[in-house]
């Protein structure tokens, strides 16, 4: 045997064997986020879809540079899933599987973009909250047991040693949201019957437009009179912060957020917020199909699905929408007289 070694040695050393260069690594290019939470019984079912399932559907067409995560609402199927539609029962859920699904796909090049609508809005912006104090998983951290660690944090909103601590040795140490936007946001639905059993589930969302967000726009319901569905807008101090515009738009909460229950008469009404809301996003990089607006037409006149449609039969209490234009607010001029 050392005879054989001693004799390949030798070989080697008047015949060398040509070196093999290793093929450089390829980086990853830069990718862009788009994580979408659709609303209540929402659906992305051809010709049934809502704004942000259309949203979806319009991303897919792009190029692998954008990774869209797109999660329809709570569906009714049972009186359990009846139960949850009320109150918004899997919202915490949603919220834990977005953060995860964005801290395994997300590296420091990147960018983010947050979309809801009605409960969906709520859920995305207290997803920003969620980021915003506790931060961002690397990838190689955002194992079931961090993630649950860095939702406990939020959820109890621990502060000091033990949340820098987490940040330090687990997350990304610069992390920004190039924008979040929302259709009509909404919590649970607002019955006195469930809402001291709602606050004490749902009451440490943080859902005010977090310093890590870039810009948030909200598509707001003019028409819309249930106290069910009232809007979670943004708050504005006595100085109006520039990052966020909220719009008013007519109808009602399912026309600006596309969820018309097979009244598509109300369609061309519904893209009007639609449009709003993407070119935005474009304004904010977010690289959308060539002439994308060609597929979206629009008619301000066109019918609203109106108050009493489907299950709107079902919520009698309801009140005029309050209107504040001294504060990021405005009324789009579809909706003027």
């Amino acid at each position: 045997m050392s005879r054989l070694s001693n004799a390949n040695r030798f070989l080697q050393w008047f015949f060398p064997r040509p070196k093999v260069e290793e093929a450089p690594q390829r980086q990853r290019l830069a990718q862009d986020h788009v994580l979408i939470l659709d609303g209540t019984m929402s659906s992305n079912a051809p010709g049934h879809e809502t704004n942000a399932a259309l949203l979806h559907r319009l991303l897919q067409e792009q190029t692998p540079k954008v990774k869209v995560y797109y999660r329809p609402g709570q569906q009714w199927f049972d009186l359990r899933s009846g139960w949850d539609v009320l109150v918004g029962g899997n919202m915490n859920t949603q919220i834990r599987r977005a953060y995860g699904a964005l801290a395994m796909r997300f590296r420091s090049t990147d960018r983010i973009y947050l979309f809801g609508y009605s409960r969906g809005a709520y859920a995305v912006r207290s997803l920003s909250g969620m980021i915003n104090h506790v931060g961002l998983l690397k990838r190689e951290y955002a194992t079931p047991r961090h993630i649950q660690q860095a939702w406990r944090l939020y959820q109890k909103n621990i502060s000091g040693a033990v949340l820098d601590e987490f940040r330090a040795a687990y997350c990304h140490s610069v992390i920004k949201i190039e924008m979040i936007g929302v259709w009509d946001t909404v919590r649970a639905l607002g019955l006195p019957i469930i809402s001291r059993w709602r606050q004490a589930r749902y009451g440490f969302h943080n859902h005010a437009l977090s310093p890590v967000v870039k810009a948030g726009y909200q598509a707001l319901a003019l028409n819309e009179a249930r106290i069910a569905f009232a809007p979670v807008k943004w708050e504005c101090s006595a100085q109006p912060d520039t990052r966020v515009q909220q719009v008013w738009f007519r109808g009602n909460h399912g026309d600006v957020g596309g969820h018309l229950g097979g009244f598509f008469a109300a369609r061309r009404l519904s893209n009007i917020p639609l449009i709003w809301m993407l070119e935005r996003a474009e304004n904010h990089g977010l690289v959308l199909p060539k002439a994308w607006q060609q597929g979206y037409p629009i008619d301000p006149k066109a019918p609203s699905t109106g108050p009493w449609r489907g299950i709107g039969k079902l919520f009698f209490l309801r009140r005029k929408r309050r209107v504040d234009l001294s504060c990021c607010e405005s009324i789009h001029p579809s909706a003027k007289p």
